[in-house]
């Protein structure tokens, strides 16, 4: 295998063409050159959620569909979000056909100790799960019929009914007995019949199947989960074991159930296009946050259309009166200082088109590569790697949580500090309006306020203006430090942890993600103190 970038920025799977095209050509071969039909299991890594496209936007899925395979086996999420997945793949290929696949993830045995038995009979795969953090005493394995929430195949080609029920079971101990139960779900799970099975001979000691027949007309349904099988097994110590009850469809039907909100976003989820999708709709929000109220402020100060608006807005009833211009004001108070607003527009720029921060990408002895929005770029031979936009997109663990949890945030946090500075100054001048003349008051609030929102905020009603101050009073200015010093601290635990992944230094001495957001915040902190003026 070839040299990757280190964790965190591993999650994908990186196919190429050469790689997809090698799995085409052997299971193609065993297609064109088998007498009897091949069922096929492919086994991975990364699940297709994780596995990106190649150069030319193949994907293994259509190769799947197209070569009919059965089975797609995975791991990679380390029991993270469940200790198995599952998910049904339907394609449709190039030729105009549907094809469908199974794709199984189970969690790691390095933490979970999780392990898998499979089998395949007569073309139905079938397996089971096992937790082994204590020695296995007995396994009990279904081969057919097949479970048919998460086994059966819908294509007609892939599966036939079969008056056969097939039992593995992997014990320390001698087994003395195996029935199988089928149960009604329509009649409040009574038995319907109960089957004995009986050990299949052969040479092998270590083929433990058990096997019975059953008319299998009789369990014909609409439903794929009407019918449940459990199989109860006795051993030569007494020990009564039995499999969990599972639904199946002698006519190969399917019931998948609905997967979890969590399971769903990880496990189908095309994060590849879903990175795409958050990240420009980050950045795009940040634009529009920092360029529409800069404009808006911009024709208020030339115009005095909007001044007419706002006038009727606060000459009508105070329930009647709308948010949307609070909204305004909360955006232009923001935009207002131009040191800082152009400060946060050369940093979203930066963000966008220049390195991030540097590390060191490969080993902890390599050399100094910059990691990008669109990835990791190493200009220098690498232990076999080298270009741009290295590790795209599984650096979305880093960019993500950057762009949503601290840039968005942080200039949010500035517009809220100027607001309320802007607040506290309104509130200054009413204290001052009783002991000081008018003329020393109003200029004292052009020295303070911008034209149109001093104006505008000067109109309110006195009952408004005294609501405003008791909301907008102190707490609010420690409300937003208390969440400026939060933010700080989600960030400064981002940059931890890719200190501790790409080294302390390197990382430490990257402006643009270690000190620019907690800088831009300590300013604007400082500059809004009113009592700093």
């Amino acid at each position: 295998m070839s040299v990757g970038i280190r964790f965190p920025a591993n999650l994908f799977g990186h196919p190429t063409d050469k790689r997809i095209e090698a799995v085409n050509s052997e299971l193609k071969y065993w297609t064109n050159h088998s007498k009897t039909p091949v069922t096929k299991v492919i086994f991975g890594h990364f699940p297709m959620s994780f596995t990106t496209s190649s150069e030319k936007g193949q994907r293994y899925e259509s190769v799947f569909a197209r070569q009919s395979i059965s089975a797609y086996l995975c791991g990679h999420l380390h029991a993270k979000v469940s200790k198995q997945l599952w998910r049904y793949h339907e394609v449709r290929t190039t030729e105009g056909h549907k094809s469908s696949f199974w794709e199984w993830e189970l969690g790691d045995w390095k933490d979970s100790r999780l392990m898998r038995i499979l089998a395949i009979d007569g073309g139905a795969v079938s397996f089971i799960d096992h937790t082994l953090k204590q020695a296995l005493q007995t396994s009990i394995l279904v081969t057919y019929p097949t479970d048919s929430r998460s086994m059966n195949m819908l294509e007609s080609e892939k599966w036939s009914m079969r008056n056969d029920i097939n039992v593995l079971v992997f014990s320390h101990q001698v087994i003395r007995n195996v029935s199988a139960r089928v149960f009604d779900s329509h009649s409040e799970f009574k038995i319907v019949e109960e089957i004995p099975l009986q050990l299949v001979a052969s040479s092998s000691v270590h083929r433990p199947l058990f096997h019975a027949k059953w008319n299998a007309e009789n369990y014909r349904s609409p439903s794929p989960t009407r019918y449940w099988l459990q199989v109860f097994v006795l051993d030569s110590h007494g020990v009564k074991i039995s499999s969990e009850q599972r639904p199946f469809s002698v006519e190969g039907k399917m019931a998948i159930p609905t997967s979890p909100w969590l399971n769903y976003l990880v496990f189908e989820v095309q994060w590849e296009d879903m990175y795409q999708l958050l990240m420009w709709s980050n950045m795009a929000f940040t634009i529009v946050l920092l360029c529409s109220p800069k404009l808006l402020y911009h024709f208020v100060s030339r115009s005095s259309s909007y001044q007419r608006w706002s006038v009727s807005v606060l000459s009508s009833p105070i329930q009647q009166r709308k948010t949307s211009f609070w909204l305004i004001w909360f955006l232009m108070e923001g935009t207002r200082s131009k040191p800082f607003w152009l400060c946060l527009v050369i940093y979203v720029l930066w963000l966008i088109e220049m390195p991030w921060f540097w590390g060191r990408a490969t080993s902890e002895n390599g050399e100094i590569a910059q990691m990008y929005l669109s990835g990791w770029s190493i200009p220098f031979y690498d232990g076999g790697l080298t270009g741009n936009k290295l590790s795209n997109p599984d650096v979305l663990v880093i960019t993500l949580p950057f762009l949503y949890l601290v840039v968005a945030p942080v200039i949010v946090l500035i517009y809220g500090l100027f607001a309320e500075k802007s607040i506290a100054y309104l509130r200054r001048s009413r204290r001052i309006e009783y002991s000081v003349d008018l003329e020393n008051m109003h200029a004292e609030s052009v020295r303070l306020l911008p034209v149109a929102p001093r104006a505008l905020l000067m109109k309110f009603p006195d009952k408004l203006v005294s609501m405003t101050i008791q909301f907008c009073g102190s707490w609010t200015r420690r409300a937003l430090l208390l969440a400026c010093l939060i933010i700080a601290a989600v960030h400064l635990k981002l940059c931890s942890k890719l200190m501790s992944a790409y080294g302390t230094v390197p990382v430490a001495l990257s402006p643009p993600l270690t000190w620019m957001p907690l800088l831009l915040l300590g300013a604007a902190a400082y500059c809004t103190n009113v009592h700093a003026d």
